[in-house]
């Protein structure tokens, strides 16, 4: 099997960047076709190669790459993923990723937190702790390594 193969079953056919479905039957010279990214130029990255779209992947080279929040819930200075990613798997432990104004905004940052990390970072079990503090709610993100 090719190497963009092996890498889109292990992604599941989703592009790393967008998070949105390549399609395997589109040529890799088309914008929305398969391609091989190296996610990071960090070479202790456990996963060194994604599956990214051609557009996203060439995109990625002219602009850092950035993973988009959803518009909902409501998250105040969200992080930047792909660094908060980069660390906790290089070095596990914890790191608050946003503020949220409402419990339930909080909650619903928690559950697309960890859907999320389960595509960007494979293999890197994450949970998303929720504290409390002066009138708003705390979102941080946690490996088991700490």
């Amino acid at each position: 099997m090719s190497l963009l193969n092996d890498v889109a079953e292990r992604d599941g056919w989703r592009c790393w960047v967008c998070d949105e479905p390549v399609d395997p039957d589109k040529s890799v010279n088309d914008p929305q076709g398969p391609s091989v990214d190296s996610r990071t130029a960090d070479r202790k990255a456990k996963v060194a190669e994604r599956l990214a779209h051609r557009a996203c992947n060439t995109r990625k080279g002219a602009v850092k790459a950035v993973i988009a929040w959803p518009d909902r819930p409501y998250v105040v200075e969200p992080a930047p993923l792909i660094a908060v990613a980069a660390r906790l798997e290089r070095k596990g432990g914890r790191e608050m990723v946003g503020r949220c104004p409402t419990r339930q905004d909080a909650q619903e940052a928690a559950k697309w937190l960890v859907d999320r990390f389960s595509r960007l970072v494979p293999g890197l079990p994450v949970t998303v702790d929720i504290e409390p503090g002066g009138g708003q709610f705390l979102v941080i993100l946690a490996t088991g390594r700490r």
